[in-house]
């Protein structure tokens, strides 16, 4: 016999520390792309501007990044966004990380 599909009510809500890991996360990829682009357009010429937005995109991915392991402490709660939290900050790392080993072997 087939059985109906029924809804299921649950209370669970998201996390406010996981939204916002996931938004600075994107934040700091956006800043670090932006700079990557501005630094092409200038030719390469090395610029105050993008060391400050490196710094800027640091200290968004290390605040995300602790919102985002705080956040999974919390019980009854929905993951998505604190996974996906973490994942967009070691990500942005990762390309940060990337930017500046190029820079430093690259003539």
């Amino acid at each position: 016999m087939l059985r109906s599909k029924g809804f299921i009510f649950t209370n669970k809500e998201h996390t406010q520390k996981g939204i916002m890991s996931t938004i600075l996360g994107i934040l700091a990829g956006v800043t670090l792309g932006i700079a990557v682009y501005q630094s092409y357009v200038n030719g390469g010429a090395p610029s105050d501007k993008y060391g400050a937005a490196a710094l800027l995109a640091i200290i968004f991915m290390l605040a995300g990044l602790m919102l985002g392991i705080w956040s999974t402490t919390e019980k009854e709660k929905f993951r998505l966004f604190t996974v996906l939290g973490i994942f967009v900050n070691i990500l942005a790392f990762a390309m940060l990380s990337l930017i500046l080993f190029a820079g430093a072997y690259v003539d």
